[in-house]
C-alpha cells in the first residue's frame, strides 16, 4: 500500500502521536520512513535587526544549536522507528516545516505524508494549524492528519 512515509516533527508531544502513527503505518506496510524536521536559521534580516537595536547576536553560535536541536529531534524518531525494524532516513531542512515536508515528499516521491493537526479544541478544531493547513493544499501524495489533541493528557 505505502512504500515511502514523511513525517514531520518539531519533537513535540503531539508531533510524537503523529510520529508513532507514521511509524506503525511503515511497520504494517514495510515502508520507508522519512522524518522530517524544519527549522529556521538566522537570516541577514534578523542580522541587521538585532545590530540596529544595539544587540550583538552570536549568530553562528545559534545556527549551531538550531541544527543541533533539529539533528537530535529526527534522530530520536529515527531510533524510535530501528527500535521496531523500520527503515527510516532523516531529513534536517531549513525552512518553513511545511515546505520542508513537501519537498521532502517530492524529492522522496512518498506515498503518504503524516503530519499532526496541532491538538487544537474548541472551535479552533474547526481550522487546521498552519503546517497541516498548507500541506493539505500543496501535498504531492495522500494525507494523514493524526488527531493530537490529546498530547500531554493523563490517561
Amino acid at each position: 500500500m505505502y512504500t515511502k512515509i514523511v513525517v514531520g516533527t518539531d519533537g513535540s508531544a503531539g508531533a510524537q502521536i503523529a510520529v508513532g502513527a507514521a511509524i506503525e503505518l511503515a511497520r504494517l506496510t514495510g515502508a520507508t520512513l522519512h522524518v522530517v524536521h524544519g527549522h529556521k536559521l538566522s537570516s541577514a534580516y534578523h542580522l541587521a535587526a538585532a545590530f540596529e537595536v544595539g544587540v550583538v547576536p552570536n549568530v553562528v553560535e545559534s545556527d549551531e544549536a538550531i541544527l543541533a536541536e533539529s539533528h537530535r529531534i529526527c534522530e530520536e524518531a529515527v531510533a524510535q522507528a530501528a527500535r521496531v525494524g523500520v527503515a527510516s532516513e532523516a531529513h534536517y531542512v531549513a525552512g518553513d516545516a511545511a515546505d520542508a515536508l513537501i519537498k521532502v515528499a517530492t524529492d522522496a516521491e512518498a506515498d503518504l505524508i503524516v503530519v499532526g493537526n496541532r491538538g487544537m479544541a474548541g472551535a479552533r478544531r474547526f481550522v487546521l494549524g498552519s503546517v497541516p493547513n498548507k500541506v493539505s493544499h500543496h501535498c504531492p501524495s495522500s494525507l494523514l492528519i493524526v488527531d493530537t489533541s490529546h498530547a500531554g493528557s493523563v490517561t
